[in-house]
């Protein structure tokens, strides 16, 4: 039974990101953990943004935060997002130093999430244009979570798919409805 969602985005991944939650019903039942890249000072609205199409609420994390099934919490700029093995479990921000030149970082998300949740883990990249997201994604494979990742013939910037395929085995590359019925029925199980 899978417990948490975590998805990876940066450049032309925010209209995707909204189609994706505006998707998925408003009692699904996973934690979704969402990380985008932003320069550097910007002001993000993803959280504004994905809780106007969402059913589902959605906030900026705050250091500490418990994780709430059913509630989608957004990495905020400059900090990167980490899921810790605390009961309840909890996330944790970083200003530790960027990897690939990006705070916050898909790759130690997906990481730290996988290492809290192995098998019970769903991870998605969308679209991006650098290899964020590909360690992360081997990570939550090797740990026995479910991989997928946007057919990168879809995403404005392909580079960051294109990379997770090239390094992981993942289970699904899909176009975003697919990516949203799979989603839905994963949620169900």
């Amino acid at each position: 039974m899978y417990k948490m969602l975590v998805i990876g985005l940066s450049a032309g991944g925010s209209p995707i990101a909204r189609r994706l939650l505006a998707g998925l019903p408003k009692d699904y039942p996973l934690a979704v953990a969402i990380v985008a890249h932003l320069p550097q000072g910007y002001e993000s609205s993803l959280a504004q943004q994905l809780d106007a199409v969402s059913g589902l609420p959605v906030t900026e994390v705050r250091d500490k935060e418990p994780i709430v099934a059913g509630h989608v919490y957004v990495a905020p700029p400059d900090y990167h997002l980490l899921v810790e093995q605390n009961r309840p479990f909890t996330f944790a921000l970083s200003e530790d130093e960027p990897v690939k030149s990006v705070r916050p970082s898909i790759d130690i998300l997906f990481s730290s999430a996988a290492e809290v949740f192995g098998a019970s883990l769903i991870a998605v990249i969308l679209s991006g244009a650098n290899s964020d997201g590909a360690d992360g994604m081997a990570v939550v494979k090797q740990l026995g979570g479910l991989c997928m990742v946007l057919d990168p013939l879809e995403a404005e910037f392909n580079t960051m798919p294109n990379a997770v395929i090239k390094k992981v085995d993942v289970d699904y590359i899909v176009s975003l409805d697919d990516i949203i019925s799979l989603l839905i029925s994963v949620g169900e199980k």
